[in-house]
């Protein structure tokens, strides 16, 4: 498939998908939890989360990190992403204003909440998995 092919496909499974998992590395070790994640037209991955949090100091000491996104169902043959990256804190309004949803109430007392960041994934690589003897395909960015 040809790289234009490649993006559509990787941008639709990420429009289709919000739950995936987020690893860190802290002392040569991973450190994975699941996130809801939020994307532009760019490939950039966003997700809330509070500045408290073990994985906001993890990505200030070493901003390299992975996510796992896709792959529901059955298990078998369903399409998944691979994606590498570099993680930065965001506190910024605008940012804030455009992720928040009511949902996150749960855990934010709002968007001004100053514990309410979010974590900006800049992918260096995007893997489009599991779709037959194709995959993996592999996005440079």
């Amino acid at each position: 498939m040809n790289q234009e092919e490649l993006k559509q496909k990787i941008y639709t499974l990420m429009d289709h998908h919000k739950v995936g998992t987020l690893a860190t590395v802290k002392d040569s070790k991973p450190h994975t939890r699941y996130m809801t994640f939020f994307n532009d037209e760019n490939f950039t991955f966003f997700t809330p989360t509070s500045k408290e949090t073990h994985k906001a100091e993890e990505i200030e000491e070493n901003p390299h990190v992975h996510i796992l996104l896709g792959y529901e169902g059955e298990g078998y043959g369903d399409t998944y992403l691979e994606v590498q990256g570099q993680a930065k804190i965001r506190g910024d309004q605008e940012i804030k204003e455009w992720i928040w949803n009511d949902q996150m109430s749960r855990w934010f007392d709002g968007k001004d909440d100053p514990d309410f960041v979010v974590l900006e994934i800049l992918p260096e690589t995007i893997r489009y998995m599991n779709k037959g003897s194709q995959t993996p395909e592999t996005l440079e960015l």
